[in-house]
């Protein structure tokens, strides 16, 4: 996914926690629901996560699935089965068993990117109806985060819903997964977090005035207008970043949760993120946020080989696997003992799904659709929406004979059910969804994904 120079300078004119401008003279168009706090994050999972793998049938379909999937395929009796249902978790993904359980869990299943709803009759005659570059790292992680399938998107539907979001100390809009097309909006500008560490401030100390720093940076005596804004901006730059260090270094209540079955600390990346974004919802009273949207991230889910190790419940797919999960619990305790576990809902992103065909190497390629995970207290209680495809590989769901399935499910009308959640209002819908026309009409329209 490549992003222009003018999308490069508005988005690391937030990295280090440097973006708070632009968060004034904003229309705080977003409702709010019974007036409650909410909060929406997403987590993606960059190379194209196998979601047939991370949710599995385990009535008559496992059948058909493990004589399709091969040597990927899991065994019945390794599942992680989820309770009053007929599918069941990888089993790596065991942590997130009692979520269900305690019924702030749903699974989303064949969704993918869409620009009009497709048969395999239509997919073959009707190419102008197809998405641009169909199973393409770099257009299918452009077509989630910008929403736009045939087009090229020049900025991302977190964006613009910051664009229509109530801003605060620090900008409500925050990534942790460094600085992507999702973030760009039109006025709003994300505080991108780094990944592991925190902002770094050389040179700086709380004695130093933001002009003399400007003058020592900038090398200049001329003052008037011009040092004096480059004092405001410093001085509100340096402000922001002393606060978002303040606040994801200092002590806090979340820690705790973040450990394993024995109390280990989690040690995974994705773990550290989800730490920072619990540590940014414990402090949204001094923020002054009334919504707050994330983006998280793990890579590396491109398995053309080696998905798999020694057996098919092993190996590098099933130990990402196991750490999402496991960070992904952490959270939902950490969030819950703060008293906002059905304000916050979690959501995976993918850039699509796997073949549901292994091939010789023990792994898979790039397919379309795929199963997706939603977490929080308020979805619905052992929700499970949309359709798994046709197993049967070459069948009607199958563009091709290696189990690449038309989604049932857009974008749209999954991510569309989350922002509605959050409080995006129904004039606001097709600013933020761009194709929303499509997915509201003729029967579409958001999953309900939610209890109210």
């Amino acid at each position: 996914m490549t992003l222009s120079r003018r999308d490069f300078v508005r988005l690391t004119a937030g990295t280090g926690a440097l973006a708070a401008m632009g968060q004034l003279g904003r229309t705080a168009a977003v409702a709010a629901p019974s007036g409650s706090y909410r909060a929406m994050v997403g987590i993606f999972l960059y190379g194209g996560n196998d979601g047939w793998n991370m949710v599995v049938p385990t009535d008559a379909r496992h059948a058909a699935y493990q004589a399709a999937r091969g040597g990927v395929a899991l065994p019945r009796n390794t599942l992680t089965p989820l309770t009053n249902s007929s599918y069941a978790l990888h089993p790596a993904m065991a942590a997130l068993r009692p979520i269900w359980d305690e019924g702030a869990l749903s699974l989303v299943l064949n969704t993918g990117t869409l620009f009009a709803p497709l048969t395999k009759a239509t997919y073959q005659s009707r190419p102008d109806l197809r998405p641009s570059n169909l199973m393409s790292h770099s257009d299918e992680q452009a077509h989630w985060q910008g929403l736009r399938a045939r087009d090229a998107a020049s900025d991302g539907f977190l964006g613009r819903l910051a664009d229509r979001m109530p801003g605060g100390r620090l900008p409500p809009l925050i990534s942790l997964a460094g600085s992507t097309l999702a973030l760009i909006g039109k006025t709003a500008t994300p505080l991108v977090l780094p990944a592991s560490g925190l902002p770094g401030r050389s040179g700086y100390s709380a004695k130093d005035t933001a002009k003399n720093l400007a003058t020592t940076m900038l090398a200049t005596s001329d003052g008037g207008p011009i040092m004096d804004g480059v004092e405001s901006t410093l001085r509100d730059t340096f402000d922001q970043a002393d606060l978002a260090n303040s606040l994801l270094s200092g002590a806090s209540s979340v820690t705790r949760y973040f450990v394993d079955a024995n109390g280990r600390a989690l040690t995974s990346d994705i773990a550290a993120q989800l730490l920072g974004a619990a540590k940014m919802i414990e402090a949204r009273g001094t923020l002054g946020h009334s919504r707050q949207s994330f983006l998280l991230s793990m890579a590396g889910f491109d398995y053309h080989a080696n998905q798999i190790q020694g057996s098919p419940t092993a190996g590098a797919h099933a130990d990402q696997l196991g750490d999402l999960a496991q960070a992904m619990a952490a959270f939902h305790r950490a969030v819950t003992a703060l008293g906002v576990g059905a304000n916050v809902t979690t959501f995976t992103m993918s850039d699509f799904g796997r073949t549901y065909a292994s091939n010789a190497q023990n792994g898979t390629d790039h397919a379309w659709g795929n199963n997706h995970l939603v977490m929080g207290g308020d979805v619905a209680k052992g929700g499970i929406f949309g359709t798994y495809p046709d197993p049967v590989l070459g069948g009607d769901d199958d563009i091709t004979k290696e189990g690449r399935f038309i989604p049932g499910i857009a974008q749209e009308e999954y991510l569309g059910a989350i922002a509605r959640w959050h409080g995006v209002s129904n004039a606001d819908m097709p600013y933020v969804f761009p194709n929303w026309s499509t997915w509201s009409t003729a029967g579409r329209g958001p999953l309900a994904l939610f209890r109210r």
